[in-house]
């Protein structure tokens, strides 16, 4: 059970604090402001309860790794207004259900995905908000759109007229990898965004989403402006 209401806002409260604090010192050792990072709680491991008290005191935007669940939360969630993210794939089935509840999906990795998002944004009348998720790894079975497949995908999506392409996503290759080799990581995702970038409108590919609880100070060393953070800020409080 989680704990009382006042409780359990403070606590989420410190914990949000602590996270900005660990935010603000990695914003000074790259010389940026913080002001240009979005934190993202992750809340596949919290109740409805837990994941509003995240918003009372503070969190804006809220992430789900699963349709489903997002669905879910949305609805209990209305009356907070939370901005949410769709952080793990989406199957072209829950496209329809999913694009009025999300301001952004982090994880279009197939041109199929994208023909997918784009009908179903004409026909609800909507603008769908699109990252292009990347694999960083050598192994084709993780998530995200192989590096090499990366440019056609940007280009298609960035022509959609119902789809706004706002940037890439993607992880370190492992999840318990040094922080060195997170950081070459996202150093690549990053130096891909930029030579794409190029052949785009300005601002196209503005939001580079990377980093989560073990890495996310990593991220923002090279350019993170979205970080995804579950464990770390919601360890403690009541699992689901």
């Amino acid at each position: 059970m989680p704990p009382p209401e006042d409780d359990l806002r403070t606590k989420c409260r410190e914990h949000l604090a602590a996270i900005h604090d660990r935010v603000a010192e990695a914003c000074r050792r790259a010389g940026r402001a913080v002001d240009g990072l979005t934190v993202i709680a992750v809340t596949k491991y919290v109740d409805a309860d837990i994941a509003r008290a995240l918003v009372d005191v503070g969190c804006r935007d809220l992430a789900e790794s699963r349709p489903q669940l997002l669905w879910e939360k949305a609805a209990a969630l209305a009356a907070a207004a939370p901005r949410w993210h769709l952080v793990g794939h989406l199957q072209r089935n829950k496209v329809r259900r999913t694009l009025p509840l999300v301001s952004l999906v982090h994880t279009l990795d197939s041109p199929r995905l994208l023909e997918a998002i784009e009908t179903e944004a004409a026909l609800a009348g909507l603008t769908s908000d699109v990252l292009v998720e990347v694999n960083l790894t050598p192994d084709p079975a993780r998530s995200g759109a192989v590096e090499a497949d990366v440019p056609r995908l940007v280009a298609a999506a960035a022509a959609s007229p119902h789809v706004r392409l706002r940037g890439l996503m993607g992880m370190a290759s492992h999840p318990d990898t040094a922080a060195a080799d997170a950081r070459r990581d996202f150093a690549r995702l990053r130096e891909l965004r930029d030579l794409l970038a190029g052949d785009l409108p300005p601002g196209t590919l503005g939001e580079l989403s990377m980093g989560m609880s073990g890495d996310f100070e990593e991220a923002i060393l090279e350019g993170a402006t979205m970080i995804r953070i579950g464990s770390a800020l919601v360890e403690g409080l009541a699992e689901r």
